[in-house]
């Protein structure tokens, strides 16, 4: 890279210490100018930072890191000043006037990416780590960034790999006594890559749950329990109870942890007919909230003549999509003798008491259930949308390769199916990857990592 970058590396606001970082060929001159001497390599000096008339701006830890041995490859000089905002810009202002350019939003980890320090997994469980809600989803980061997500998905790399230079090799000598094609060797081994494909979608889909976590929508009529429901899960009263319908009407939210599994809880108003404007508004943003949730908990009185839920709830039965997100849950089950013959067949339901505390621990084992979430192990990782999504094209391919050649034996079709799973693992590590994708990745990061 032709420029020097500088950026303030510390989360604004008043603190002990604030990091200037500055990365680029100018490094050298602007600590030279900045300190009045040429700092030794990978040494921290205490010594004054001086403006340019050779005042002091402050007094604190110089630190020079020769490339390629830094975060970013290139020299890198940080500058630990007093963490108050005024001092920070002072010394950034300085750092800029010397010939640096503001950094953009993750342009220092774009170049530890660019110049081979990491691969585009690492670079983003660097993001992933500093927004970590959780121990669990702050150490599946740690091993992200550690290599853990990507060796595996080099391993996958090499032996996909391997098995195209053996269908190149099938399509190149056809005059071999041999048949290649249907030797078994090359079905064999597209069998197990896919196999080995499937055990890394799975680890790669439990990273994304703590990661991302669940929507669960809390849906009913007026005074089914929903806010009940949503202080027994945060365990604290999140929502104001009270016997009178249509108190919740803005969507309500929470957002708990169930073994590291992160939960993103949506309260929202009770729908019925009303000509409450106000309350019409919050029964429209209640199906807003329903529409994008990934769980719906429909919750019953079960002290109430139950209805054909079928016409009852039109909307959410008679909608397929909606209907697979579907749990019913019934409560206030301390009113009445009877409970099973509440709960329909035709859904997931669950029985609770949600102010007595009945039935949650059992709906919190329901909904780990029914994403799939298995809990953090140490060999878990961080993953994102994006690396599922890659991973499910690489399994395409590989199908797609399978079917060519159990049904037509077509070598060069094989081939190109098997070049195409590789560019799709290649993206998750950024082997192959376009400027698009890396200016969205890197745009999201915070300035100054």
């Amino acid at each position: 890279m032709s420029t020097t970058i500088a950026a303030v590396a510390t989360a604004p606001g008043r603190g002990g210490v604030g990091v200037v970082r500055v990365s680029g060929p100018l490094c050298l001159p602007i600590a030279t100018e900045l300190l009045a001497f040429k700092p030794k390599i990978r040494y921290a000096h205490y010594c004054p930072f001086l403006d340019a008339k050779g005042k002091a701006i402050d007094e604190g830890i110089a630190l020079f890191f020769q490339g390629p041995h830094s975060f970013t490859g290139e020299d890198v000089l940080e500058l630990q000043a007093h963490g108050g905002p005024v001092v920070l810009d002072m010394l950034l202002e300085r750092v800029v006037a010397l010939g640096a350019c503001l950094a953009k939003p993750g342009e220092f980890s774009e170049r530890a990416f660019l110049n081979d320090k990491m691969d585009l997994a690492q670079a983003e469980a660097i993001s992933d780590l500093i927004a970590a809600n959780s121990r669990q989803a702050a150490q599946q980061a740690v091993n992200s960034l550690q290599g853990a997500f990507s060796k595996e998905v080099h391993q996958l790399v090499e032996a996909l790999i391997q098995l195209r230079i053996y269908v190149e090799a099938a399509i190149d000598f056809p005059e071999e006594e041999v048949d290649f094609l249907s030797d078994g060797k090359i079905a064999a081994d597209l069998a197990a890559l896919l196999a080995q494909l499937q055990q890394l979608q799975h680890k790669t889909q439990q990273g994304n749950l703590v990661r991302e976590g669940m929507k669960i929508v809390l849906a009913g009529k007026p005074n089914a329990g929903k806010s009940s429901l949503l202080n027994a899960l945060t365990e604290r009263d999140s929502a104001i109870v009270t016997p009178i319908a249509g108190t919740t009407r803005d969507p309500l939210r929470e957002h708990i942890h169930i073994d590291g599994m992160p939960l993103h809880l949506v309260d929202t108003a009770g729908i019925r007919a009303s000509e409450d404007l106000v309350e019409q508004i919050g029964i429209d943003k209640a199906w807003q909230e329903i529409r994008s949730a990934d769980r719906i908990l429909l919750l019953l009185d079960a002290s109430e003549p139950q209805q054909d839920l079928e016409q009852a709830w039109p909307q959410l039965f008679g909608n397929q999509d909606l209907r697979a997100k579907l749990t019913l849950v019934v409560n206030k089950i301390d009113l009445v003798e009877q409970v099973d013959s509440l709960l329909p067949s035709s859904v997931p339901s669950m029985a609770i008491a949600a102010k007595l505390n009945l039935g949650i621990a059992e709906l919190k084992t329901h909904l780990k259930q029914i994403m799939g979430f298995e809990g953090v192990n140490e060999g878990s990782f961080s993953a994102r949308r994006r690396h599922l999504d890659a991973l499910e094209k690489a399994r395409y391919y590989l199908l797609a390769g399978q079917h060519q050649l159990q049904e037509h034996r077509a070598g060069e079709l094989v081939a190109e199916d098997l070049r195409q799973a590789q560019e799709a693992l290649n993206q998750i590590t950024g082997a192959f990857s376009s400027d698009d994708l890396l200016g969205r990745i890197f745009g999201s990061f915070c300035i100054g990592k």
